[in-house]
This record gives C-alpha cells, sequence and structure tokens, in this order.
C-alpha cells in the first residue's frame, strides 16, 4: 500500500497468526485495539530479540556474544516505540524529593471534558501534579513512615514513535460510562516540549501518521504521532 502497488491490503492472515497466540482474536467479536496493538509490539519485539540471539551464536565466540547481550534485549520496536517517564515524588512533611523512572510505549490520557477539548488538554491533565492522601500515602525513607505526598510525571526520554491511548471510560466506584467527548488534535507539529525534564529537553515534534478507532456505537481512538519533525524535512 504505502509503494502504490495494491488499493489495500486483507490482514486476515495477520489476524489469524496472532490469534494462534491469543485465540480472543480468533473470535468474530469485538475486542480492544488498544489491547491488540501491544500484543503486536510484544510479539515483534520478542521474536526479533530471539532473532538477533540466534544469529549472534551463530557468528561468532562466546565472548562476542557476550559484549551483545545487552543489544539483543533491544529491537526495532523498542528503539521506536518505547519511551521513559520520570516520575518526581515529593514528601509533604520533610520536603524530601526522589525520582522513580518508568519505561512505557502507550501512554493512556485522561479526558478532562465530558463535550470538547483538544489533546494538548489531555496531555496536560495527564501530566499535573498530583497529591497521594488517605490511603494512598507513599513511604517516605527519610521520615520512615507513609506520608501524604506530590507527585509530578516528566518525559524523561522521548520516544520516536508516540502513541496516546484515550481513555474513554470515566469509572466512579461501581459505576462506568463512556466519555463520548469530541477531541481535536493537530495533524503536524504536536509539540512536548512542555513535559520533557528540562536537562532531557530535546524540543521533540510529531507528525500524526495514524488513528485506530474502535466503534460499537460511539468512539474510541488511539493516536499514534509519527516520529520527530526533522526526519521528515
Amino acid at each position: 500500500m504505502w509503494l502504490g502497488d495494491s488499493d489495500c491490503v486483507s490482514p486476515e492472515i495477520f489476524r489469524s497468526a496472532l490469534g494462534n497466540l491469543y485465540p480472543a482474536f480468533m473470535k468474530k467479536t469485538q475486542q480492544d485495539a488498544q489491547e491488540f496493538l501491544i500484543y503486536v509490539l510484544n510479539e515483534l519485539h520478542e521474536a526479533l530479540k530471539k532473532y538477533h540471539r540466534r544469529r549472534s551464536h551463530e557468528k561468532g565466540s562466546a565472548q562476542r556474544c557476550c559484549r551483545k547481550v545487552i543489544a539483543n534485549e533491544t529491537s526495532i520496536i523498542t528503539r521506536l516505540f518505547e519511551g521513559q517517564l520520570n516520575y518526581g515524588i515529593i514528601c509533604l512533611k520533610c520536603e524530601n524529593c526522589t525520582c522513580k523512572n518508568e519505561v512505557f510505549t502507550v501512554l493512556s490520557l485522561p479526558i478532562p471534558s465530558e463535550y470538547e477539548c483538544s489533546l494538548q488538554d489531555c496531555l496536560q491533565c495527564f501530566f499535573q501534579q498530583d497529591s497521594l492522601t488517605w490511603n494512598n500515602q507513599i513511604h517516605c525513607s527519610f521520615c520512615e513512615t507513609k506520608q501524604e505526598t506530590a507527585v509530578r510525571a516528566s518525559i524523561s526520554k522521548a520516544p520516536k514513535i508516540i502513541i496516546f491511548h484515550l481513555k474513554r471510560f470515566d469509572i466512579q466506584g461501581t459505576l462506568k460510562r463512556k466519555l463520548r467527548t469530541d477531541i481535536h488534535y493537530p495533524l503536524t507539529n504536536l509539540d512536548l516540549t512542555p513535559y520533557i525534564c528540562p536537562v532531557f529537553r530535546k524540543h521533540p515534534k510529531y507528525n500524526l501518521c495514524a488513528v485506530v478507532g474502535y466503534f460499537d456505537g460511539g468512539t474510541f481512538a488511539n493516536c499514534a504521532p509519527r516520529g520527530h519533525r526533522s526526519q521528515f524535512q
């Protein structure tokens, strides 16, 4: 399709191959599009790791293989889609600050409005400072007890291709409802600079390359803006 050799490609064989690993996708029933995407990326990553390990073993000595162990834990999937979040955690009693890193492939963004908002509104809601109180208190190593804390996330490593999952379901206790909010997003130059750790700031900008829509009377969408702008200049 990309080369223009055909107008369409049937995904039936591809879906069947994944269905052999995850039988739920063999059924002719609706399934979660985000889960399907994550399974595809994970299986591609694991298959590529096995291939590179086998190639390393066939090519050289044990010493050469040892040098390649770390490289073999990565693949083109991790190099394209994997990013890292940094969580700054501040104890509200002693003001001791600690940091925690977390690898991500998908950012699940909350939807802050019932009617209309922008993707930037969702990003601001995700990255705003959050207070953990009562049963959600975190153990402070300085106070040596659980304390109320403030947590703020930022991106310490921006992936070349970033995937956003829009959290269409609002859960309040035992109640669950689907949000039908219209979300506006730019087709080009999505700027994530405000959410990057200052020390790692490289002004990443993204262009939209794909949207996954899930229909069952409403709409569920994942947005996958494509790589850094400089790749397309």
